[in-house]
């Protein structure tokens, strides 16, 4: 073989070899130990399930995902920092529904989800369930409707805190049929559920998780979810919007990486979590929460979160909500 030939013959080699290391390279994320940051406290619905796909991606990657939590200023503090961090892969951000409100609510927020955020896939749908005190005489929306336009300024409401999507989800009702509600915040789920019991207040939209032995034990009526589609829990429920088209509220759960991350990664974390959704245990945990695992393409979160910031932005500017 001559000396020209040889030397032709390496470069279309090396030029092959790199072709081929291209996507060779991309199947080496992740390299290292990977930090999901949970911009909630340790023990809730988010951190569980934020450990439980840690655990699946650390058996089925072969390399550490390690749950960090950042709690602070409704979410906002764990996705600054993932945000604001290199797009090299190392941090990813598991969060809420909550992260689509903030955006409108924290008007002076150090980042901007819509453009230092890379969406990669919802995980979980969760619906808020609309119940009443069963001395309230309603068993439909539209009988609550009814019995609170009689009663303008007289009906109590109780939600999970000012901002909140159950308090949000309370001015879409009072915006979308024109209802006179007295809105009362309380610090959390748990003393929303206990003012419901007691008959404080005749009516609110509360998580599944949260409702579900209460509903089950007779001492408050569901009315409807809250969710596009009906709950898996909850099957008999229609939905807020069935009855209001266009009503929406979704205690999602969805997975970010930073802005300018690449597509291979991306997608290869996008299909790692459609594969994390189909085993029974996550499945198991996530139906127990109250919800019904989802799953999307990248392209589909990054439409619907759009959305999702949209909506709550109208809402929050026509109730003129302001940030406690």
């Amino acid at each position: 073989m001559s000396h020209n030939v040889a030397r032709g013959l390496g470069v279309v080699l090396a030029v092959s070899g790199a072709i081929a290391a291209g996507p060779a390279c991309a199947q080496t994320w992740p390299s290292k130990p990977v930090r999901i940051v949970v911009p909630f406290s340790p023990g809730g619905g988010t951190d569980i399930q934020g450990r439980l796909l840690a655990k699946k991606f650390t058996e089925s990657m072969g390399q550490t995902f390690l749950v960090d939590n950042r709690s602070g200023a409704a979410g906002l503090i764990g996705a600054e920092i993932v945000a604001k961090s290199p797009p090299d892969s190392s941090n990813v951000l598991f969060t809420t529904a909550s992260l689509a409100v903030n955006v409108s609510l924290y008007k002076q927020s150090a980042f901007d989800p819509l453009r230092d955020l890379s969406p990669v896939s919802w995980i979980s749908s969760v619906p808020l369930v609309l119940v009443v005190h069963p001395t309230v005489p309603v068993k439909t929306v539209k009988e609550l409707v009814a019995l609170a336009k009689k009663r303008p300024g007289k009906m109590n409401v109780a939600s999970n805190g000012s901002g909140t999507t159950s308090h949000l989800s309370i001015e879409m009702l009072k915006q979308m049929v024109g209802v006179d509600v007295l809105h009362v915040p309380y610090k959390g789920g748990g003393p929303a559920i206990t003012a419901m019991l007691t008959g404080e207040v005749d009516f609110t939209f509360i998580t599944a998780l949260a409702v579900q032995p209460h509903i089950k034990s007779g001492r408050l009526r569901p009315l409807a979810v809250t969710t596009r589609k009906r709950s898996s829990t909850f099957p008999d429920v229609p939905t807020m919007g069935s009855i209001y088209p266009g009503f929406e509220s979704d205690n999602w759960y969805a997975m970010f990486l930073p802005a300018g991350t690449s597509r291979d990664t991306v997608s290869k974390l996008n299909g790692e979590i459609i594969k994390a959704l189909k085993s029974p245990d996550v499945r198991d945990f996530i139906t127990k929460e109250g919800g019904d695992p989802v799953g999307s393409s990248p392209e589909e979160l990054t439409k619907y979160f759009r959305r999702e910031v949209d909506k709550y932005a109208k809402v929050i500017k026509a109730g003129n909500i302001v940030a406690e």
